[in-house]
C-alpha cells in the first residue's frame, strides 16, 4: 500500500512538472503594431507565405528597432503591453537555449492567426506547435495577423519528456548554428588586375528562402574598395584581365562579353560558344581558351570501354586549345587530335603555349603518363618538352619553366629521401627548366611545405600556395637568391589568392584561422604587410562563442612529433567529464585548420564535444620522409599515432571522459576509422564516411582507385603483394569489432563506390555486431547541397549523442522505426 502511494505520488508530480508552463514575459519581445497601409491581412493575399517570409530576415535581426516604411517602432517586453486590440501585423520574440536535443509543444493562446517560425523555418500547427531543438541557442519569432485582446495573450512550452527543458535568455553571446557555419557570406572567388588598381570579389551565401541555391554577388571594385560594376551570373575567377588592366572579358548568359573599364561599356564579343572556359588573353586583341566537344555514343546498349580512364564520365570528352580574335570574332584551332590537351600557359611575345596531354600508358605508378608540349604558333611546330609520371603544373619565366610536381619528377630528381624509401608524390615540389634544355632542377627539396599551385611574377619569382603542416600559406620564392619566404597574411589556411604583375606586386588572398571566419586581404609583397579588406566575422558571428582552440603535440614510438589541436566548448567546465571526438586525415592531406567546412569542429565544439584533431604520419606538408610514410602502409602507422595520440590526448586533459571517446574520418579516414575498429576498443563509438573496407576491389573500382593506389600501394598490386591487400583491408578482420560503427555513402559515389560500406556492413551484421549504414540518395564522395549537409551533420551529432552522452532521442527523432 505505501509502495503504491509512493508511487503515484511520483507520477502525479512528473505529470505537474509536464504540464504547460507559461513562459516570462519579460523576456518575450514584441513588435508592433506594424504599418501596412491597409487594412488587407497577408491571410487575405495570394502571396501570404512569401510576405511573410519577405519580412522574417529582418525580425531576426539583433537590433533594437525596425523600420518600416519611414517609421521606426521599437521592440518592447511583451510583459509591458495592456493595449486589447492592435490594427495591422504584430511580432514576438525570444530565445531559449538547450543543453541536449529537446523536444516538446509551444502552446499559444489568445491568438487566432499566427506564424511561428524556429530559427527562420516554419513551424506547422494552430494553436500547438512542435518543437524539436539540439543542443545550443534558439529564437523563436511568432508573427501574429489577429489578436482580439493582448492581455490574453501567453505562450505556454510543455516539454515531452523531463529532460526537455528549455531555458529562455535574452544573452547577446549565443553559441555557433549549423545554419551560421553553412549560411554566412564567404568569398567564394576573386581576381584582381594586373596593375593592382581593381579587384573582382564573388561573394555567396545561403538563405531559408532559397533553399540549396546560393545566392552570389560578383562586384568589381576600386583598390579603395568602393564598387563601379557589377557582374551578375559570373563568377570572379572566370574573369580575364587584359594586360593593361583597362579591359576585361567574361562569359556572361553564354554570351562572351568584353567590359571596358573607362566607359564601363560592355560588347558582345560571341554567342553560345557552348562547351568554351578559361578564356584569358593571349595578347591584346585576342582570348585564347579551352573549348570541349562531347562526342555521340553510337552504341545505346553497351559501353565498350577503351581503357581504365573510360570508368570516368568526363573521359571521351576532347577538349582542345583555341584563339580568338577580339575585333571580328574569328577563331583558330591551336591543338587537334584523340587526345585532349589542356592549356598550362602561353607567352604572346615568344608567340607560344605550353599544353600537357595524357596518352594512355599504364606501365609504371601512377599508372598515367603526362606529355608536357610547347607549340609554335608562328608555324605550328610541336617541341616535346618532356614525358612525366607526376605532373601538377607548368607556368613560363622569362628564361624558362617551372614545374610543381612530386619528388618522383624527371626520374626522382627532387627526392629527399633515404634509400629505398618510396616517394609519396602527392608532396608537391618545385623544379625549375632551362630554355638552353639543361636538365630540370629541384628547387624546393629541402623546403617541407608541400607546393600546391604557383602564380610566376614579371621577374621571375614565384608565390606559391603551400600546404605547411596543417596550414595552407603563401610563400615567395625569390628566384635571384633561391630563397623561400613566407608571404604573411595572417591566415592559418588560405583559401583563394591573387597576384598583381606590376613593380609592386600585390596579394588580394582570402582566408580563414582555426577560430577565426574569413576576411579579405590585401598584401604587399615589399613589406610584407596585410591590410584587412572585409570581414565576415563583424557580419555573421560578432555574437557569437567560438571555441577555444588549444595545440596538442605529442611524440610518437619512433621519435617523431605528431602535431595537432584540441577545440575546448565555450562553456567548459574543467570540473566536469567531457565526451570527446577523435578526427584524421583523409588521402594524404592534412586536416586543414580552415574555420569551418565539411566537417565543422567548431559546431562539434559548440553541442558539447571536447574534439582533438591530429595529423598521423603519411601525411603531405611535414617533409617527404614523414608523407613518403603513407605509400605501402595502409595504416599501419597511422593506426598506431592515432591510438597513443588519443592515450596521450586524455591523459593530458582530466576533464575528458576517457569511456566517452568517439572517433570519425572520411575517405581515407573512413577506411582509417574501420581499421581501427578491428585494431583496438578504446573508442565508443565510430563513424566512417566514404571509407574503403577491400583495398583490393577499390583499386580495381573507385573512379581513382587505381591511380590513387599508385601512390598508396607503390609497386604493390594484388599478385604480387596480397598481404597488403587483405590483411590491411578492414572488411577481412571484420570479427574483431567491438566498438558500435556507423557507416555513412552516398550511393552515387564514384571515388569510394558504396559497395565498400556494404562489405563491412554485411561482414558486421552476419557477425551481430553493432552497426548502422546511412546511404545518401543522389550524393557523390561528398555531401554539398544545404539540405543534404544539414542532416548529414545532425546525423553525425546524433549518433555520437546516442552513444556518448546517453541520449538516444535525437537519432530516435531523424531515424524513426
Amino acid at each position: 500500500m505505501i509502495l503504491r502511494t509512493v508511487a503515484t505520488l511520483l507520477a502525479s508530480a512528473l505529470t505537474l512538472q509536464l504540464n504547460a508552463a507559461p513562459l516570462n514575459e519579460k523576456q518575450i519581445q514584441f513588435l508592433g503594431p506594424i504599418p501596412t497601409h491597409s487594412n488587407i491581412k497577408p491571410n487575405n493575399t495570394a502571396h501570404q507565405n512569401k510576405i511573410i517570409q519577405t519580412l522574417l530576415p529582418s525580425l531576426k535581426s539583433s537590433s533594437d528597432s525596425l523600420s518600416i516604411f519611414g517609421n521606426s517602432i521599437d521592440w518592447q517586453n511583451l510583459a509591458d503591453i495592456n493595449a486589447l486590440t492592435l490594427p495591422g501585423i504584430q511580432v514576438l520574440k525570444f530565445s531559449f537555449a538547450t543543453t541536449r536535443f529537446t523536444q516538446g509543444k509551444i502552446n499559444l493562446s489568445g491568438v487566432k492567426k499566427a506564424h511561428v517560425f524556429l530559427n527562420g523555418e516554419q513551424l506547422t500547427g494552430e494553436k500547438s506547435y512542435d518543437l524539436h531543438a539540439v543542443t545550443g541557442d534558439h529564437q523563436v519569432i511568432i508573427i501574429t495577423e489577429q489578436v482580439d485582446n493582448w492581455n490574453e495573450v501567453s505562450i505556454d512550452y510543455v516539454p515531452q519528456s523531463e529532460h526537455d527543458q528549455i531555458t529562455l535568455h535574452n544573452n547577446e553571446q549565443v553559441s555557433l548554428s549549423a545554419k551560421q557555419l553553412f549560411d554566412s557570406p564567404t568569398i567564394s572567388a576573386l581576381s584582381q588586375s594586373p596593375n593592382g588598381r581593381f579587384y573582382i570579389t564573388t561573394q555567396r551565401h545561403y538563405s531559408d528562402l532559397n533553399g540549396n541555391t546560393p545566392i552570389t554577388e560578383t562586384l568589381i571594385k576600386k583598390q579603395d574598395g568602393s564598387t563601379i560594376y557589377r557582374l551578375d551570373g559570373v563568377s570572379a575567377n572566370n574573369v580575364a584581365w587584359r594586360s593593361d588592366s583597362k579591359q576585361l572579358a567574361y562569359v556572361q548568359a553564354n554570351q562572351l562579353k568584353t567590359l571596358d573599364l573607362k566607359t564601363m561599356t560592355s560588347r558582345v564579343i560571341a554567342d553560345k560558344l557552348d562547351g568554351a572556359s578559361n578564356f584569358e588573353y593571349f595578347d591584346d586583341s585576342s582570348l585564347i581558351f579551352s573549348w570541349s566537344n562531347t562526342p555521340k555514343d553510337s552504341h545505346t546498349l553497351v559501353k565498350h570501354y577503351r581503357g581504365l580512364e573510360d570508368r570516368w564520365s568526363y573521359a571521351r570528352i576532347n577538349n582542345q586549345v583555341y584563339l580568338l580574335d577580339i575585333n571580328s570574332g574569328l577563331i583558330s584551332a591551336l591543338t587537334e587530335g584523340t587526345l585532349s590537351h589542356s592549356l598550362e600557359d602561353h607567352d604572346a611575345q615568344r608567340n607560344t603555349i605550353l599544353v600537357s596531354r595524357n596518352p594512355q600508358n599504364y606501365q609504371a605508378p601512377p599508372h598515367m603518363l603526362t606529355e608536357l608540349i610547347e607549340i609554335n604558333l608562328s608555324d605550328n611546330q610541336q617541341t616535346m618538352i618532356g614525358a612525366y609520371r607526376t605532373f601538377k603544373q607548368a607556368k613560363y619565366a622569362n628564361r624558362g619553366i617551372y614545374i610543381v610536381a612530386g619528388p618522383d619528377f624527371a626520374n626522382g630528381i627532387g627526392k629527399a629521401l633515404p634509400d629505398g624509401m618510396l616517394a609519396n608524390n602527392y608532396d608537391g615540389q618545385l623544379f625549375w627548366l632551362n630554355n638552353n634544355g639543361e636538365q630540370p632542377k629541384p628547387l624546393s627539396k629541402s623546403f617541407d611545405p608541400a607546393v600546391a599551385n604557383i602564380q610566376v611574377l614579371s621577374n621571375d619569382d614565384v608565390v606559391m600556395l603551400v600546404t605547411n603542416e596543417d596550414k595552407r600559406q603563401l610563400y615567395l620564392y625569390d628566384k635571384s637568391k633561391s630563397h623561400f619566404k613566407h608571404i604573411k597574411t595572417g591566415f592559418d589556411v588560405v583559401d583563394q589568392f591573387d597576384v598583381t604583375h606590376g613593380q609592386k606586386a600585390d596579394v588580394l588572398v582570402a582566408g580563414t584561422q582555426a577560430s577565426v571566419p574569413q576576411q579579405l586581404k590585401r598584401v604587399s609583397l615589399s613589406s610584407n604587410k596585410a591590410k584587412r579588406l572585409w570581414d565576415s566575422q563583424q557580419i555573421a558571428y560578432k555574437n557569437s562563442h567560438i571555441a577555444q582552440l588549444e595545440e596538442f603535440n605529442f611524440t610518437n614510438k619512433l621519435g617523431t612529433e605528431i602535431k595537432g589541436r584540441v577545440y575546448l566548448p565555450h562553456n567548459l567546465d574543467k570540473t566536469k567529464r567531457y565526451p570527446a571526438l577523435v578526427y584524421y586525415y583523409g588521402g594524404t592531406s592534412p586536416v586543414s585548420r580552415a574555420f569551418t567546412g565539411r566537417y565543422p569542429f567548431n559546431l562539434w565544439a559548440a553541442h558539447g564535444y571536447v574534439v582533438y584533431v591530429l595529423q598521423p604520419t603519411g601525411a603531405t606538408g611535414f617533409g617527404q620522409q614523414f608523407s613518403a610514410q603513407h605509400v605501402n602502409a595502409w595504416g599501419e602507422n597511422t593506426a598506431q599515432d592515432i591510438i597513443d595520440g588519443t592515450k596521450a590526448f586524455t591523459d593530458a586533459y582530466s576533464f575528458v571522459d576517457p569511456k566517452r571517446i568517439g572517433n570519425l574520418g572520411a575517405s581515407y579516414g573512413g577506411f582509417m576509422t574501420m581499421l581501427l575498429a578491428t585494431k583496438t576498443d578504446m573508442f565508443s563509438a565510430s563513424i566512417a564516411h566514404a571509407g574503403i573496407s577491400n583495398i583490393t576491389s577499390y583499386w580495381g573500382q573507385g573512379w581513382w582507385g587505381y591511380l590513387y593506389s599508385g601512390e598508396a600501394s607503390k609497386n604493390s598490386f594484388p599478385w604480387n603483394n596480397p598481404t597488403l591487400y587483405s590483411q590491411h583491408s578492414p572488411v577481412f578482420h571484420a570479427d574483431k569489432v567491438k566498438t558500435p560503427l556507423l557507416l555513412i555513402h552516398g550511393d552515387a559515389d564514384t571515388n569510394v563506390p558504396p559497395g565498400e560500406s556494404h562489405n563491412m556492413y554485411t561482414a558486421l551484421k552476419i557477425l551481430g555486431k553493432d552497426v548502422e549504414l546511412i546511404e545518401y540518395k543522389g550524393a557523390n564522395h561528398q555531401i554539398l547541397a544545404r539540405d543534404r549537409r544539414f542532416q548529414w551533420w545532425d546525423t553525425m551529432l546524433a549518433y555520437f549523442d546516442m552513444h556518448l552522452k546517453q541520449q538516444p532521442q535525437w537519432w530516435q527523432h531523424i531515424y524513426k522505426k
